[in-house]
């Protein structure tokens, strides 16, 4: 309660990035579309007879995220785990974790949400009892919320509930993520459009978009990416295709050149991407695996963009303000630490492979079981990047990583690792960390800001 009562007095109002202003805009206009998730946009138009513009949300989600954190370490705490309770704290107030919690955006509200959750579970069954049914009422809110505030978040939402569900085998497991996943996946542009009133933007066109263009420019087939010769050479001489993101192909003259296949139902965007993946297997792998190793920030040059939010709102006209002097001083003195390990999604996935390991290998317990669940959660949402990612800000990662921590400081309390454990987990992080400082020691430095990616 200390540490979220204080991160609110030093943030307040929050932070606004581009992001926050085009939805509180929606919020005040009533006008909702689907390139933002309109759950969002809807609860900040309830929130905001409070005043304070971003005010309320940056509240709900330091609240939530403080919450179970809190609860988590708090069940510890009944069961005597003192180094566990400092751990999880520690965790919630690293600076790559805790600076984002000032900017009001659904990626650290979808955080928030899986965090309060986890913790209202945790509080019941890291002591060995049985969760009452109001409060899993509120846990299927919270889920729900945050499935619905995040386009990906089904890949990490769907598998941490099938596997908070006691007493499943894991082919019964499996059945239910797939089977929660293709519901999701079906049901929410159902709901953004019928319940929550979001006009269609083409955000679902993204996607295809991005990795058809990718793989004309790599083997020059119009007939396989569905892209004309022309657009193709075009898309060549903008250099519109980026490792890091698919912004350029959203503006003119990069968005001429896919014109004709942007206007296609997504469902025919999707099928031509399969038959373009299939016929050039290889270019679209190159493709995938080059961006997931951007979005990893594993083999990049230092200094990539977008792993630490601005010190200051982004100028609006709707009255959204920057966050308190104390705050903007923190985000700014904290800003190095970006390009730290620290701060590597590839790192904490390495974590989270090797707890897995070790997690599998224990008899069921509540320890191990609420570990167990929040390590499939982070490395199922880490999985989905490989496939399904257009932009590599460090911001996506933030549940992964968050989930890759605490499941490890569940196993540790629960038992110290095999030796043999230990020393495989540490090899595995000292290759991901050395590996990625000789790519910051012998690569270029990445461009720093978005119009020097534009225009690299």
């Amino acid at each position: 309660m200390l540490l979220a009562a204080t991160m609110v007095v030093v943030g307040w109002p929050g932070l606004a990035e581009y992001d926050s202003v085009e939805q509180f805009h929606q919020a005040l206009t009533g006008q909702y579309d689907d390139w933002h998730p309109p759950i969002m946009a809807r609860l900040w138009s309830l929130l905001h007879v409070l005043g304070g513009g971003a005010g309320p949300m940056m509240v709900l989600q330091i609240a939530l995220y403080w919450l179970g954190l809190g609860l988590i370490a708090g069940a510890l705490a009944r069961t005597d785990r003192s180094r566990a309770v400092a751990l999880v704290l520690v965790v919630g107030a690293l600076p790559g974790f805790a600076v984002w919690q000032w900017a009001v955006l659904k990626d650290v509200q979808m955080v928030a949400a899986i965090l309060a959750a986890v913790g209202i579970v945790g509080w019941w069954r890291l002591r060995g009892e049985r969760v009452p049914w109001a409060a899993v009422a509120i846990v299927i809110a919270l889920l729900g919320y945050a499935t619905l505030v995040r386009a990906n978040a089904v890949f990490a939402t769907v598998p941490l509930a099938v596997m908070l569900l006691p007493r499943l085998g894991w082919p019964m497991r499996l059945s239910l993520v797939l089977a929660g996943a293709v519901a999701v996946v079906a049901l929410t542009p159902l709901i953004d459009a019928d319940l929550l009133g979001a006009a269609p933007s083409g955000v679902r066109t993204t996607e295809p978009l991005f990795d058809l263009a990718a793989i004309a420019v790599r083997t020059g087939d119009a007939d396989a990416t569905g892209i004309d010769p022309e657009g193709i050479a075009a898309l060549r001489r903008g250099r519109c295709v980026k490792t890091y993101f698919w912004d350029t192909l959203g503006d003119s003259p990069c968005a001429d050149a896919i014109e004709d296949l942007a206007s296609r139902p997504v469902a025919a965007m999707y099928l031509q991407l399969a038959h373009a993946a299939l016929r050039h297997p290889l270019a679209y792998a190159e493709h995938r695996l080059a961006h997931f190793n951007m979005t990893q920030r594993w083999l990049v040059g230092r200094g990539l963009m977008a792993g630490w939010p601005p010190s200051r709102s982004q100028p609006n006209a709707q009255g959204l303000g920057g966050p308190g002097l104390a705050a903007s001083w923190w985000i700014d003195a904290t800003r190095l630490l970006a390009d730290t390990p620290l701060n590597w999604p590839i790192v904490w996935l390495a974590l989270a492979s090797a707890a897995l390991i070790e997690a599998l290998r224990r008899t069921a317990s509540p320890l191990r079981d609420l570990a167990l669940a929040l390590l499939v959660s982070s490395l199922a949402l880490e999985a989905s990047f490989v496939a399904i990612s257009i932009a590599a800000d460090l911001r996506y990662h933030l549940w992964p990583m968050i989930a890759a921590a605490l499941g490890a400081i569940l196993l540790i309390a629960q038992a110290r690792p095999l030796r043999p454990m230990l020393v495989a987990s540490a090899l595995a992080l000292s290759l991901a960390i050395a590996s990625g400082l000789a790519a910051r020691a012998i690569l270029p430095p990445a461009p720093s800001g978005y119009p020097e990616m534009l225009a690299s």
